[in-house]
């Protein structure tokens, strides 16, 4: 039975990330108690190989196995450049695991939104992210098109606070055509902070993924504790 207080492991590549997913749970889910795990190398070691290898990619099962073996109920990766190590989690354990972005792709697909945009800080989240769009398209929105468009600002990802993230983001935006999109998804937790005053220059709605997993995590834990809850009042009957 799922514990009153479940355990949520987080995989975390930056300590930004793991600040603001810890944040994002205490408003979402405050219930959960939360497990972080921080490999402060990965983006590093992703980006001077040029991408994801199956060394890295075993680096990050290992990490997985470590947090899930160790009595975690859901995890959440919130690194998105490994989330395509998700699908090889979800094959090994039985218990949520969520790509770091994949609620809030969700909630966009599902929205009103013709055209989004895809903005990231560091080079390996963008193909991730749009992955992550195609794959879910045909599952959630199997009878509208989406036109995506995505940017980078890697000077971003050097900013030293939220107004000068969301004002370097925005440049690359608008560099590619994204300021006019119907909504702006933020492709990195650690781009988060700057959400309100991204928003705020661009005068469209900004969507970031933590809050959303959290919310998911939220309703797919607690429906399974009161199921398991139905069926031990069902048996005393």
């Amino acid at each position: 039975m799922i514990e009153p207080h479940p355990l949520v492991a987080m995989i975390h590549a930056v300590p930004t990330g793991a600040r603001v997913a810890q944040e994002a749970f205490a408003r979402e889910f405050p219930e959960a108690a939360l497990w972080n795990v921080l490999d402060d190398r990965l983006l590093d070691d992703a980006r001077d190989a040029g991408g994801l290898t199956d060394p890295l990619r075993r680096r990050m099962l290992r990490l997985i196995g470590h947090v899930l073996d160790g009595g975690a109920h859901g995890l959440l990766l919130t690194c998105s450049s490994y989330g395509e190590v998700v699908d090889t989690a979800r094959t090994l354990w039985g218990v949520p695991v969520l790509k770091s972005d994949e609620s809030m792709f969700r909630a966009a697909l599902a929205g009103p939104y013709r055209r989004v945009a895809v903005v990231a800080s560091t080079p390996p989240a963008v193909p991730a992210a749009t992955a992550q769009l195609a794959a879910l398209a045909p599952l959630v929105r199997v009878d509208r098109p989406v036109d995506v468009v995505t940017a980078l600002s890697e000077e971003a990802a050097t900013a030293k606070d939220p107004g000068t993230v969301a004002r370097r983001l925005a440049e690359a935006l608008r560099a590619v055509g994204g300021a006019d999109a119907d909504a702006v998804l933020l492709a990195q937790y650690s781009l988060a902070p700057a959400r309100e005053a991204l928003q705020a220059l661009l005068d469209v709605p900004v969507l970031d993924g933590a809050g959303a997993a959290a919310r998911e995590l939220r309703g797919l834990l607690t429906a399974e504790a009161d199921s398991h809850q139905a069926l031990d009042v069902a048996a005393v009957r």
